[in-house]
This record gives C-alpha cells, sequence and structure tokens, in this order.
C-alpha cells in the first residue's frame, strides 16, 4: 500500500490551515462532528472518474423525445455523429435515446432498472440562465470554466470560487467519523491519484494500487522509496519514523508514515484469504481498480468499517482528435467493469448497499473541433448504479441540442448545466448517512438550489 509523503502532509496541512484558518477548521468539525448521524448498517460511494472530459454528447444520444430527435444530433455533430443503427436504445418515460455502442453492460443494467443517467450535471456556484453567462456575470460563474486542472479540482472539492484544502469526499468522512468508531483501516480508499475528492481536514485516505490477485502483498513501509523487502532495512526505517527530532511537523508525518504502514500490513494480511470469485475483465485498468474495490469491501468486518468511500480514476478523454477511435474502447473498459463490479457486490450481498457514480471535470462542444475531435465544455451526462439506485430512468434536465439555444453557452453548443455538482452530490451524501442539516458544511453552496436530493437513491 502507498502511503502519504511528508511534501504530501505538508501541502495539506498549509492548504487546510490557509482555507479556514486553524481555529476556524478544528471550531467548524467539532459541530460537524456533533451533526454526525448514528444510523447502523454497510454502505458505500465508489466514485469512477472519467479524466479529461468524457463527450457525453456520444455517450447519452437522444433518438426521438419531445423536443428533439436523432437528426438534429446528427446534423451538430458533424463527422463525430455514430450512426443510429449503431446506438442501443433505452427508454425514458415515453422517450428513446441510444448509448454509445460500447455501453452494452450499462445499457443491460439500466434496463434492469439497476443503473440511472442523471442528465447535464456540471459545476455551478447558483442556477445561471444564458443570458446571465453571456451578460459576463463573473460573480455566479465558476472559475476557470474550461481548465482540466481547475474543474477537477473543483469537481472534487465543491468549492467553485477560491483554495480548497478538502473534498467533499473527505469531509463526508470527517462528518460520519462515529460510524466508523473502532475500525483499524481508513474509511476512504483510492486505487491510485485522487486529488482533494479523497482528503479530509480530520481524516486521510489509504492508497492501494491494483491490481490486487489474492497472493500479491500490498506494497508496505519495507518497499518505500526503492528499499527491499528486507527486515533490516524495514527496521531501521522503522527506528527513523520514531526518532524523536522535536520537530512537530516532521513527527506528525513519521505518524502518518507509520500508520500507513500498519495499515498495509493489516490489508494484506486480511486480503490474502479474499475468496472473491466474480471474474473480472483482464487487460483492463478500470476493472483492476475495481476488483481492488471489491476485495477491500470483502474484509470490511475485519477492518471495522460500516461506511466506506472509494476513488478509482480511467483517464484518456481528453479527445481533441481521433474521438472516436479512442472513446469507443474507454468506454467499452468503464462498461465492462461496471458491470463485474456490480456481479462482485451482490457476489458480497452488498449491492444494495453500493452505489457507484461518474464524475468527469467538464462535458464537450456538441460541434466537433475539425472533423475528429472536440473541445473542452461545460455540463455532462453521468451514469449511477447499484442496487439501492432507482434505475431504468433520467434524472435532471436533458439539454436541447442546438448551437446558439438556451442550453448553449456560446455557439459551439457547450452546455450549461442545469443540475449542480453540489446537488449529485448532496444526494449521494444524505443516502450515505449525512442529515439534510449537516450538508452546507460539506458543500457549502447547497442553499443556493432549490432541490438538495433528485430522488435517484431509495
Amino acid at each position: 500500500m502507498l502511503i502519504r509523503s511528508r511534501r504530501e502532509f505538508l501541502k495539506d496541512t498549509v492548504r487546510s490551515v490557509t482555507a479556514l484558518g486553524a481555529a476556524g477548521a478544528m471550531a467548524r468539525f467539532i459541530e460537524m462532528n456533533a451533526l454526525a448521524a448514528t444510523g447502523s448498517g454497510y454502505q458505500a460511494l465508489v466514485c469512477v472518474f472519467l479524466l479529461g472530459g468524457n463527450d457525453g454528447h456520444n455517450t447519452v444520444i437522444p433518438i426521438a423525445t419531445a423536443q428533439q430527435n436523432y437528426s438534429q444530433y446528427q446534423q451538430y455533430r458533424g463527422g463525430l455523429a455514430l450512426p443510429q443503427a449503431s446506438l442501443l436504445p433505452i427508454a425514458n418515460g415515453g422517450e428513446t435515446y441510444g448509448l454509445h455502442p460500447s455501453l452494452v453492460e450499462l445499457q443491460a443494467l439500466y434496463n434492469q432498472g439497476k443503473a440511472a443517467v442523471l442528465a447535464n450535471v456540471g459545476m455551478l456556484v447558483q442556477p445561471i440562465t444564458r443570458a446571465q453567462y453571456l451578460g459576463n456575470n463573473s460573480a455566479i460563474v465558476p472559475a476557470s470554466l474550461f481548465s482540466h486542472s481547475d474543474q477537477s479540482n473543483q469537481w472534487q472539492t465543491a468549492i467553485p470560487n477560491g483554495i480548497a484544502g478538502s473534498g467533499w469526499g473527505g469531509r463526508i468522512t470527517d462528518l460520519l467519523q462515529g460510524q466508523n468508531a473502532g475500525a483499524i483501516f481508513p474509511p476512504i480508499t483510492t486505487t491510485g491519484s485522487c486529488g482533494l475528492f479523497c482528503t479530509g481536514v480530520q481524516t486521510f485516505p489509504a492508497t492501494v494500487p491494483p491490481p490486487y490477485s489474492g497472493s500479491t502483498a500490498v506494497t508496505g513501509i519495507a518497499t518505500l522509496n526503492g528499499l527491499s523487502n528486507s527486515p533490516a532495512r524495514a527496521g531501521g526505517m522503522q527506528q527513523l519514523l520514531t526518532f524523536d527530532n522535536g520537530l512537530q511537523l516532521v513527527q506528525a508525518a513519521n505518524g502518518v508514515m507509520t500508520r500507513g504502514n500498519s495499515y498495509a500490513n493489516t490489508l494484506t494480511s486480511l486480503l490474502t484469504s479474499s475468496t472473491l470469485k466474480t471474474v473480472f475483465p483482464a487487460n483492463n485498468p478500470l476493472a483492476g481498480q475495481l476488483q481492488t474495490v471489491a476485495n477491500v469491501m470483502s474484509v470490511r468486518n475485519q477492518l471495522g468499517l460500516t461506511r466506506q468511500i472509494f476513488f478509482c480514476l480511467l483517464d484518456g478523454f481528453d479527445t481533441h482528435g481521433q474521438q472516436l477511435e479512442t472513446q469507443q474502447p474507454l468506454l467499452q473498459q468503464l462498461s465492462q467493469a461496471l458491470l463485474a463490479f456490480y456481479q462482485a457486490t451482490q457476489e458480497l450481498g452488498v449491492d444494495q448497499n453500493v452505489t457507484t457514480f461518474t464524475a468527469s471535470e467538464f462535458g464537450r462542444t456538441l460541434t466537433p473541433s475539425g472533423t475528429d475531435g472536440s473541445d473542452h465544455a461545460w455540463g455532462n451526462h453521468h451514469f449511477i448504479l447499484g442496487g439501492g439506485v432507482k434505475g431504468g430512468q433520467f434524472y435532471g434536465s436533458f439539454p436541447l441540442l442546438a448551437p446558439g439555444a438556451s442550453d448553449d453557452a456560446n455557439t459551439r453548443g457547450v452546455l450549461i448545466p442545469t443540475t449542480a455538482v453540489d446537488q449529485y452530490g448532496a444526494t449521494l451524501a444524505q443516502w450515505f448517512g449525512v442529515a439534510p442539516a449537516s450538508l452546507p458544511a460539506i458543500f457549502p453552496n447547497i442553499g443556493n438550489f432549490s432541490a438538495t436530493n433528485l430522488g435517484f437513491l431509495g
């Protein structure tokens, strides 16, 4: 298991103090802990982040709906339009949409009522119209729209303007610490690079890299920084970590590293006896990550965890060129991995208790850049799946696909989101056990939106 470096620890410490002030941070989280829910039973949230900005226009396509049809999509997509015959039809009430032809498994889950579509969601400060956006009202527009790094950061922190030192996944974990009292492993786990989503003020994530086959030990302290798995070297490293040099921040970082080693040893011991039988697709990076997530879930009782959050990452969606050739295998990996993971949750008997959701820093333009790519945009469509999802239907408002129309921020089909990330996250958080009164501590702008629960979870 990888653990946080001293540099990362110090950086996040400075961020936290800068964003909140030391006294303010302590007061805020004492209050948050007092509001923590006291429910029981296991629940898990699994975020699958599609890095680069997945093209939602070719992920969910209108075929025959009340306001538009396939021919309008085809007209404005130009060389990026997918043939209608290749689309996988799904129904939303009396309307017909099509999924990308690579999403065979997601189509089946949707038709079984185990997956739903959330339409046109994105980062917002408050609801905004096309006229307001074109009026250059910067006070109600997220900072640095269309920037990969800024929008990834905002999606993960739910802070559209300003500096954040924690993410909304981490803040949920802070708030619900009481539900994991006595746990011997962190309640939030990433399978790789997570950014701020996983970082709380009081809690930090564990990193468990895939793949885990059941026989390969999770890396602990003995192999950090190129050290071989030598007892002598491990002992020497342990002596360095326990040496009191009088510097509080260094000692704190040493404590983080020591705990990381303890977590690694604990998890390695438990995972070697994992009996998960679900077969995950080979040569699929996301499937490897989700297999690891399922294995960690399989030992949740031994770890003392009743609430867990996981973060997985699938990269490669920045399709300025060769979009059709690039998106096809990526969405296939997504679809196949999600089905295998759902089947694993069924095997573990927790399919009703695990909700998986997709995220991406932004969508892409309706009109192509050239003939075979698209540019950075704003709103996007996402999937939510699990046994507790009210699936087989759409949530939010599906946009009108027409350049310069009411849902376009300019003349290229840059969707103005009609659902906020705050609302998306707040719906997940409440299902997870967060009381409605506690939502502003996690999503500071949630009060700007009329609906705090979108209804896609029972």
